[in-house]
């Protein structure tokens, strides 16, 4: 069913996948109003934003019907050939680099900010675009039923998942007569949410300005917004331009004071373990926001240079979003860490953990609602600790380079972090990291690589054996895991853990087979099948030869956590 074809509330439960009940509920017993939360967020020019987003229920019918929009006018568009490049900001595939790109390198700028943008689209706006709009022509009942379902206290919400594509809709008559007017004075225009950029390189445009602009705010007017005056901005290619927070000067990129006040925040959390941001505690997430931030434009501009850019290519930004990385993920990890060769171990410990919940209480526990919480954490290998630490998304021979940061090595590009972060010893990580490898000690093979390249005795190759642990450092966090040997046999990767009636089990007919080259070709299926399997079924497997592994593990957190208290 389309939007579009929706005529009764039964029509508009089914297109968001509800009960009609549970619409009805929210709309006429509980009321819309009360399934809101109200609170602030910081301006980035100072003063306080108010927020209002959805809870419950009423957060989940926003988002599918946001998703509903999404996709009905995403098929009108193909459908008649349109391609939208004036709004920027809540549409896919596009942001403030995109919005900003518009205007790189351009002689004049000129930036308007609409007042009260959101506080615009009230009520009767709202309902009478969806009963009135040529794509939509709802019955007037269901247009009503749409508007209570996307305001609150009469307007659209800033917080709620439908207010910015709702806003875009709306707006685009608007954005068709400004880019009608920005053509007549020959500029280019775009709009991010509340944000219009004009741009040109006709250099007589100065005199033309007023002019424009008070065409501009005509039309502005006829829309029902109105424009911030203490907000509009000129700027020239001899002065600095930005659009959207973004300088477009010559290249699109990030203003140099918000990159070193980040800079300075990480310095302040790497020596105190704290930092403020506009005189409040911050948090690694927020840092982490700021560093991703000023990366999506160093990619973006990566990707427009021609070049082919690799962890030996990453500039001095890149390089500052590297410690960063590897401060958060193995110096103050909030959990132990463990990494492992592929995404399909990961999966084996935690169905393993789940069915041996009673015996690990250290590693795992179960809530009343029968779901688990992991009291550990696994390292999830994805493109951008490939690129910023060269830990590629999978194999197990990239993880030696986790060791190089954790000693002092000829190759510069692998700093010894962690004796920067804990100040030559004097400061301890609070988890241990665990590296975890397939018990395979023949030529060639990743645990015997691994050994030989920390150069490890005979007699820590042995402890390795016996333990199925090694620390990596005397008094750092770094271990080495492996493990157990079964079946007599002198190797043994993870599977062979597993009973020969697991390891026998067949899915549409098919068997198991290890060899992840070959099984493609023959009437098999692989390890990432089988893990999947194994996690969920795990209450149906028998993992009694996980249990000196999972001993080895919690005794390495428990001592660990011990000496942290000593």
């Amino acid at each position: 069913m389309k939007l579009s074809e929706i005529r009764c509330r039964e029509d508009l439960a089914c297109l968001l996948k509800i009960k009609t009940s549970s619409l009805t509920y929210v709309l006429y017993r509980a009321k819309v109003n009360s399934f809101y939360k109200t609170f602030d967020i910081p301006k980035k020019n100072g003063g306080v934003r108010q927020i209002n987003a959805p809870t419950d229920i009423l957060k989940i019918i926003q988002e599918r019907l946001a998703s509903a929009i999404y996709s009905y006018m995403k098929n009108l568009r193909t459908e008649k050939n349109i391609n939208v490049n004036i709004a920027h900001a809540f549409e896919k595939k596009k942001s403030i680099i995109t919005n900003a790109q518009i205007h790189k390198n351009k002689y004049i700028v000129l930036t308007f900010d609409l007042e009260h943008f959101f506080d615009s689209f009230h009520f009767g706006r709202v309902a009478g675009f969806f009963e009135k709009n040529r794509d939509f022509h709802l019955p007037h009942n269901m247009a009503i039923i749409l508007a209570q379902l996307t305001c609150y206290n009469g307007h659209l919400p800033q917080g709620a998942p439908t207010s910015p594509i709702i806003t875009n809709l709306i707006f685009q008559i608007c954005d068709m007569r400004i880019l009608k007017l920005a053509k007549k004075y020959k500029l280019d225009y775009t709009r991010y949410a509340d944000d219009l950029t004009f741009s040109t390189n006709n250099h007589s445009f100065i005199d033309e300005k007023e002019s424009f602009q008070r065409e501009l705010e005509r039309e502005i007017g006829k829309a029902g917004f109105s424009i911030n005056q203490t907000k509009t901005r000129m700027s020239l290619r001899n002065s600095r331009q930005e659009v959207t927070g973004l300088v477009v000067n010559k290249k699109i990129n990030v203003n140099a004071g918000f990159y070193r006040k980040t800079r300075a925040m990480a310095h302040q959390l790497y020596q105190n373990g704290s930092f403020t941001i506009d005189g409040k505690e911050g948090s690694i997430q927020q840092l982490e926001g700021r560093f991703a931030f000023i990366d999506q434009l160093d990619h973006y501009n990566n990707k427009i240079d021609g070049k082919i850019h690799s962890f030996r290519d990453r500039n001095g930004r890149e390089k500052q979003y590297s410690k960063f990385l590897f401060y958060k993920f193995f110096y103050a990890n909030e959990k132990p860490l463990i990494v492992t060769e592929g995404k399909t171990d990961i999966r084996y410990l935690k169905a393993a953990l789940k069915s041996l919940y009673l015996d690990y209480p250290e590693l795992i526990s179960r809530n009343k609602n029968g779901s688990y919480t992991f009291k550990v954490q696994f390292l999830h290998r994805t493109k951008r600790l490939s690129y910023f630490l060269d830990i590629a998304v999978d194999g197990a021979k990239p993880l030696y380079n986790i060791y190089k940061y954790f000693i002092k090595g000829r190759d510069s590009a692998y700093p010894n972090y962690y004796k920067f972060f804990s100040k030559d010893g004097e400061k301890k990580p609070r988890n241990p990291v665990v590296i975890l490898l397939d018990n395979e000690m023949k030529p060639n093979k990743p645990l015997k690589g691994f050994l030989d390249q920390i150069k490890s005795t005979e007699s820590e190759k042995n402890d390795l054996q016996q333990k199925l642990s090694l620390r990596l450092l005397a008094s750092g966090n770094l271990y080495l895991l492996t493990n157990p040997l079964v079946d007599n046999k002198d190797e043994c990767e993870i599977e062979l853990l597993f009973t020969e009636e697991t390891r026998g089990i067949k899915l549409e007919g098919k068997s198991l087979c290890l060899e992840e080259e070959s099984f493609e070709k023959s009437n098999s299926y692989g390890k990432n099948i089988f893990s999947n399997y194994i996690l969920q079924h795990y209450n149906e497997i028998d993992f009694s030869r996980f249990i000196p592994l999972l001993n080895a593990l919690s005794s390495i957190i428990k001592n660990y956590s011990a000496e942290m208290r000593n």
